[in-house]
């Protein structure tokens, strides 16, 4: 990688693209980055971002996504759900349930049942909260 190319990326990230490099002119084909190297990207990933990294190493964004992830971390400025809370007494009967959820991004929900179990709540901020609907 040129000076005029690594001009502004933090000296790890360059060190990294130059041992990428070396070892991508000598491996032979079908060989797929060493896990010390991939370790390294995640490292850097970690600090300063997948999108930047994965640009500066020359590395397939989303497998480092995903090593990342498989690390214990998320990407920068994608911070993971913690808990959910639901604040309030759990009300006797059947009363009208009020749920205001609020994502990592900001976005935030309200819904209000006329009718609801406990279950039926948690289950519904389970699914809100993980994504999968």
């Amino acid at each position: 990688m040129s000076a005029r190319k690594t001009a502004g990326f933090p000296r790890g990230m360059v060190q990294a693209r130059r041992r990428l490099d070396r070892w991508r002119k000598t491996r032979t084909a079908g060989v797929p980055i060493p896990k010390r190297l991939w370790a390294v990207a995640v490292k850097l990933a970690r600090r300063h971002g997948v999108c930047p990294t994965s640009r500066a190493l020359g590395l397939e964004y989303n497998k480092l996504k995903e090593l990342l992830q498989s690390a214990g971390h998320t990407a920068k400025g994608s911070p993971s759900a913690a808990f959910v809370e639901l604040i309030g007494t759990q009300p006797a009967g059947v009363s009208p349930w009020r749920i205001e959820l609020e994502g990592a991004r900001g976005g935030r929900m309200k819904i209000e049942l006329p009718i609801a179990s406990a279950e039926l709540v948690l289950g519904l901020c389970r699914v809100v909260v993980s994504g999968a609907a």
